[in-house]
């Protein structure tokens, strides 16, 4: 089973455990959500899904995005703005942000040194990490060469 048909399911786990009700418009947001796979916030994401299903109300949006948050699906950022940011929850795929300050871009990465440096640090200082992000702010290429210009 692909990410997308695992995330589905997962979802569909959630809702029957927790008694939560089947809707056709928050299921729609879900798999846009999960199959866009990438980082939302929650105006952007009821924008698109406007265009797609006028019907759609900007509080399923919202609701969609908090309970994917809560069940673990999707995970809610800052990354040094004032609204929430939200991108789904892959289980075996870890990664860390690029932020650009100007244009608001988010680039993801995986780096193994990285990973290692922090499981020494945390070594070091006997620390149990249970989690841990990585962003880094600056400017993207795109910016950097409008700069220059």
């Amino acid at each position: 089973m692909n990410k997308h048909g695992e995330a589905i399911a997962r979802f569909a786990k959630h809702k029957s455990t927790h008694g939560l009700k089947s809707s056709d418009k928050r299921s729609f947001v879900v798999d846009h959500f999960i199959q866009a796979d990438r980082h939302f916030t929650v105006e952007e994401l009821y924008f698109e899904v406007k265009k797609l299903r006028p019907e759609i109300s900007y509080s399923t949006v919202y609701r969609a995005l908090k309970l994917l948050a809560k069940c673990g699906l999707a995970s809610e950022s800052m990354f040094g703005e004032t609204v929430s940011r939200y991108e789904p929850v892959h289980s075996s795929a870890h990664h860390d942000h690029l932020v650009c300050n100007k244009c608001g871009r988010i680039i993801e990465f995986e780096n193994d040194k990285i990973e290692k440096l922090q499981k020494d640090v945390a070594r070091n200082y006997d620390f149990l990490v249970s989690a841990h992000r990585l962003e880094l702010y600056g400017l993207c290429k795109k910016c950097r060469r409008k700069k220059a210009l």
